[in-house]
């Protein structure tokens, strides 16, 4: 078990976004003092540039690498090859850069997206994260980060390097992100929340509400991922999720009633669904590094919507 605490510099990339600030101050929680803990902005250590990955990850004990370009079906549907590079790039710039600057320790973080579309079983284990394509809607950037597990088990196979890789589930919880290319629920809030300001009889949604999703809360998953970097080093891919599995259609309902919208919602079948069910297995991060969720989906889903009115709608 490594102790956190005693780590002299810890490199959080991506550590200014939705699950950077949570594990953040998850480390902080487990002792590691703020000084210690580095996030390498973007404006000033672009990560698709192998000399500022360099730079970024200099003198580190412990990379943990959130850094991504990211976003929901919208954005993967009208830049799929940008999400394609970008990722591809960063990913192996930050593997590369640790490696050669001598990190102990590189914890990175893949997406569900990485999956199959329809994979061989339900919920997904990881031992069948190559066994078929991904979703097309979402296939680039969940190639890019299969790309980066692959380039960990390389590293480790060449070099003993220590590369760990969580698979989170769909993210929820304070902190999201509401601007262009927003992913599922954010984007939900934001549209019931203009139909309730602007007295709206319907809202559209897009696809016909049938797919399914599960919810992880962004401080659950923080705390899993400081977990996973305390007391678990094997080559396996780990999924982090909550067990709960809730139709899109499911959750706008219970959105409009959290939200007090009393208009309907009209789907758009002319729009894609997404991949049709994903449900994560969640007993290897339970084995592995004892990590269970522990927040409620209602939970989360206040939190997000709080967050939002608070920060977003009347900032």
């Amino acid at each position: 078990m490594i102790a956190l605490a005693e780590k002299e510099r810890i490199v959080v990339t991506g550590g200014s976004g939705f699950l950077g600030r949570q594990v953040v101050a998850e480390l902080q929680r487990c002792g590691v003092p703020p000084e210690r803990i580095f996030v390498p902005r973007s404006a000033e250590f672009d990560l698709r540039d192998p000399e500022m990955a360099r730079r970024a990850v200099e003198g580190a004990e412990m990379v943990i690498h959130l850094a991504a370009n990211v976003g929901g079906i919208g954005k993967n549907r009208e830049f799929p090859c940008t999400l394609f590079t970008d990722n591809v790039r960063i990913g192996t710039n930050t593997v590369e850069a640790s490696r050669l600057a001598g990190v102990n320790k590189l914890v990175a973080v893949g997406t569900v997206c990485a999956y199959p579309r329809v994979p061989p079983r339900i919920p997904f284990v990881e031992d069948d994260l190559f066994e078929g394509y991904p979703e097309p809607t979402n296939a680039p950037y969940g190639e890019a980060k299969r790309a980066l597990l692959v380039h960990l088990w390389a590293a480790r196979d060449e070099y003993d390097f220590n590369g760990i890789y969580l698979l989170p589930t769909n993210l929820i919880g304070p902190g999201e992100h509401f601007g262009l290319g927003a992913h599922v629920l954010p984007d939900l809030i934001k549209k019931f929340a203009e139909a309730r300001t602007k007295h709206l009889p319907n809202v559209v949604l897009w696809g016909d509400g049938s797919p399914t999703r599960e919810f992880l809360d962004v401080r659950d998953a923080a705390r899993g991922l400081v977990l996973a970097a305390e007391r678990y080093d094997g080559q396996d891919p780990v999924n982090l999720g909550s067990s709960r599995e809730v139709s899109i259609a499911e959750l706008a309902e219970t959105m409009m009633q959290m939200m007090h919208y009393t208009g309907t919602i009209r789907w758009d079948t002319e729009k894609p669904n997404g991949q049709p069910r994903r449900k994560l297995d969640v007993s290897r991060a339970k084995e592995r590094f004892g990590f269970e969720s522990q927040i409620p989906l209602e939970e989360s889903l206040a939190a997000a919507i709080e967050y939002y009115e608070r920060n977003v709608l009347r900032p």
